[in-house]
């Protein structure tokens, strides 16, 4: 195994890294905004957070990423034609991936997001407006730890499925840990040399990711008590 291929793929690994976190605080931001919108009482608002989640989680994720990266460009430009402006645009594949990835795995979580809502009790709200607590207190203390609690194991199962994901990105060029494992394998005529260190590394990400989610899920499980009857 030549040295430089192998630490060009290292160095991907943190490009496949930035790509991950991005498009989750992004997925997050579009979960919750999707659960809102699904539990809201307007029934506009209802369906257009249905329609989000049904029609984004039946489209594969390589069709969603070529048709914002190829068909997006080219609306873009179209738009761009309409307003006077010549030159062409080119959108940078790192933003493409991580705004599609992110508006994929929204859906998902806006599911998580819906169930963990649902499973708070209504009570525990009840009481916090009996104590004179406000709509954002209520949230920031009552609703938003208790729904961090019970998404924990969904949010964890989207963000292992979204950091295997970040591969199809390479497909736009972006030169991300498997855009270089694949060019070593194709240069030195060994992709599973190559391609088996690129798995080792997704392996060492999501390993460390389970461990950090561990911590989380202490973090806000705290007064939590199991009642044995």
């Amino acid at each position: 195994m030549s040295g430089g291929y192998w630490l060009t793929i290292v160095e991907g690994s943190w490009l496949t890294l930035r790509l991950a976190l991005g498009s989750m605080a992004l997925a997050v931001a579009l979960g919750l905004a999707g659960a809102g919108a699904r539990l809201s009482p307007l029934r506009p608002l209802a369906w257009l957070g249905e329609a989000y989640a049904t029609v984004i989680r039946g489209i594969p994720d390589l069709v969603m990423i070529l048709l914002v990266y190829f068909g997006g460009q080219d609306l873009v430009n179209r738009a761009a034609a309409l307003v006077g402006h010549e030159d062409y645009i080119d959108i940078d594949p790192f933003a493409a991936g991580v705004a599609t990835l992110g508006f994929i795995f929204g859906a998902y979580l806006s599911e998580t997001f819906r169930g963990a809502f649902l499973s708070i009790p209504k009570g525990q709200v009840e009481a916090g407006f009996a104590y004179g607590m406000s709509r954002w207190q209520v949230f920031r203390r009552i609703l938003w730890p208790e729904t961090v609690r019970l998404s924990i194991p969904g949010i964890a199962n989207n963000w292992l499925v979204l950091i295997k994901s970040t591969a199809l990105v390479s497909v736009l060029g972006l030169p991300d840990m498997m855009f270089h494992a694949k060019q070593a394998g194709d240069a030195t005529r060994q992709p599973f040399t190559y391609l088996l260190l690129a798995g080792a590394l997704y392996l060492a990400i999501t390993s460390v990711s389970l461990l950090a989610l561990r911590v989380i899920e202490k973090r806000f499980s705290l007064g939590v008590r199991e009642v044995q009857l």
